[in-house]
């Protein structure tokens, strides 16, 4: 039996140390069940533990960011364990270091896929539910080199660049419907104990989860 049934069920792809577990922590706090996805789930063992000692409820499940359909088998075990969701938290990125004359084709459109294909996807495959509900909300890490590119992370610059895109043609199309999507851009290195701790920036997602329609911010730059 789903005792959360009347949770919202926040998924979070992508998850993992850092980021990824302040947000699962503050969006138990905010009364969310929370789906966790990385390619090792293991590593996601630690997360739910901590979720679960604050009180809240944590669900593990396993999918490559890049494997369209992995995803898919993952979305559907995520709804039938917590309902479909009613946040989702795209986390997942894909590009080492590499400048524009060393980066091949190929793993250009390998990192794209992750960077922005499956973000996308993933929007598609909960926004009917959303739009039935009259509400829901679809969220982004976005990164600094959006607005200034790294000729040393080309790849990953030019998947920050279209995931910024996306959010706005999305929420422009789904703004009107209740949805929320928004996109968070840490402008500034990940640093535990700074102005870039995880948990302050896992607040910043929060803040614009709470925004009511009508006043929806599409994106909070965290300088």
């Amino acid at each position: 039996m789903n005792t959360s049934a009347k949770q919202p069920s926040c998924l979070i792809v992508g998850a993992g140390p850092g980021i990824g577990q302040a947000l699962a922590l503050a969006f138990s706090r905010e009364g969310c069940s929370i789906g966790l996805c990385a390619r090792g789930a293991g590593k996601l063992l630690a997360i739910q533990e901590d979720v679960r000692e604050t009180g809240g409820r944590a669900e593990v499940f396993s999918a490559d960011a890049g494997d369209e359909a992995a995803l898919q088998t993952m979305l559907a075990q995520v709804t039938r364990a917590l309902g479909a969701p009613e946040v989702l938290i795209y986390n997942a990125a894909a590009g080492g270091v590499g400048k524009p004359l060393a980066l091949t084709r190929d793993q250009l459109l390998k990192d794209f896929q992750v960077n922005v294909g499956s973000a996308l996807m993933l929007a598609q495959a909960v926004a009917p539910a959303m739009k039935a509900n009259g509400r829901g909300t679809i969220l982004f890490t976005g990164g600094g080199f959006a607005y200034e590119p790294s000729a040393n992370y080309s790849s990953l610059s030019l998947g920050k660049a279209a995931l910024r895109n996306l959010t706005f043609s999305l929420a422009q199309e789904l703004g009107a419907s209740g949805i929320h999507v928004g996109t968070v851009t840490v402008y500034g290195f990940i640093q535990p104990g700074t102005h870039f701790d995880p948990s302050h920036i896992a607040e910043a997602f929060v803040s614009l989860h709470r925004q009511p329609k009508g006043h929806f911010q599409i994106e909070h730059v965290y300088r």
